[in-house]
């Protein structure tokens, strides 16, 4: 997994509240267990008519956003538990995606996926759509070493809670796995301590 410290980027908004994983991977593309090509199928029925043509009016075929951020409406991710929505994400470019509720199983597939969900103030959700409407070029900055997000350079910001192992993975690129490798040597030792 890729480390996050501090991400700073521009975002893009899609302000429509209750996004569900089916809209965010359709379920006719869950036909691979790997983490491989699901970003080509992100959002695909509203990215794309059923003959396969560009939908210009969506916001992720507006070349004019672009970003690593992605503020959606509240309560995204709910529906079924699929990890693929994670993955869509993720494998499209995304690295955080912020609202004022995400479900809590789409919220773990996230972060297990590498992908940072931040939870604002439903205030601060909508000053962030209006600060990238009015100037869709402004960065935006994400300190998970802070728990904070910000307009850039700015004195702007809303907290977001975070687990604490979680946010260890994060900062340190680790999945769980990885993590217990980590701690090789230190069960090793409790183990030959335990039985001497």
């Amino acid at each position: 997994m890729e480390k996050i410290e501090v991400l700073v980027s521009k975002a893009i908004p899609l302000s429509l509240e209750n996004i569900d994983t089916d809209q965010i991977i359709p379920a006719r593309f869950l036909k691979s267990s790997k983490r491989e090509d699901f970003g080509s199928n992100l959002f695909r029925d509203w990215r794309y008519t059923d003959k396969g043509l560009i939908k210009e009016n969506f916001i992720l075929n507006n070349p004019k956003y672009a970003g690593k951020i992605l503020v959606v409406g509240r309560n995204f991710g709910s529906g079924s538990s699929r990890e693929h929505a994670a993955w869509s994400l993720f494998d499209y470019g995304f690295r955080v995606v912020t609202s004022s509720f995400f479900a809590d199983i789409f919220k773990e597939n996230a972060l297990n996926t590498g992908l940072l969900p931040i939870e604002i103030s439903e205030l601060y959700l909508q000053y962030l759509f209006k600060t990238i409407t009015y100037n869709r070029n402004i960065l935006y900055s994400v300190s998970l070493i802070r728990q904070i997000i910000k307009i850039d350079k700015s004195f702007l910001y809303d907290y977001f809670s975070m687990e604490k192992y979680k946010k260890t993975c994060l900062m340190k690129g680790q999945d769980d796995i990885d993590f217990l490798i980590c701690l090789k040597y230190k069960i090793k030792t409790f183990e030959l301590n335990s039985y001497s």
